[in-house]
């Protein structure tokens, strides 16, 4: 049975504490080296902020009743890292810190070392979190 709303809304500030806890130290360490380390700290904060409210309030209201918990899960945890690459690839384009040579490799490379730091630090945040909630059932 899903949690109500205002289930949801109770665990929603607790959550994306956790979730930035568990999800900064990787962009930290992970986001390629043309970030300052501002830069990946502000990460940390801004992409759990713009999608943690649409997995922990908005799927489990519209996903979870019709279609069950698996199925928002595996929605849930393709959205989040897909989102967070792609806002941020637009908020900060390789284009933007890259050198004038045009050496494009560099750039896809960073690119991809973001993306993927990206979706690690969201499979630790949901492989810790699962292993949470199991502790708590």
């Amino acid at each position: 049975m899903p949690p109500s709303s205002a289930e949801l809304w109770q665990f929603l500030l607790w959550g994306y504490l956790l979730t930035i806890a568990l999800e900064t130290p990787v962009l930290l360490l992970g986001l390629s080296r043309r970030h300052s380390w501002q830069r990946r700290l502000f990460a940390g904060f801004w992409l759990t902020a713009c999608t943690y409210p649409i997995v922990v309030v908005l799927m489990p209201l519209t996903i979870w009743p019709l279609w069950g918990y698996t199925t928002y899960v595996v929605i849930a945890e393709i959205f989040a890292p897909l989102a967070e690459c792609v806002l941020f690839i637009l908020a900060f384009p390789p284009e933007q810190d890259a050198p004038r040579d045009g050496d494009s490799s560099n750039r896809s490379r960073s690119t991809w070392q973001d993306c993927a730091a990206i979706v690690v630090a969201n499979l630790v945040s949901f492989l810790v979190g699962a292993y949470l909630l199991e502790q708590v059932r």
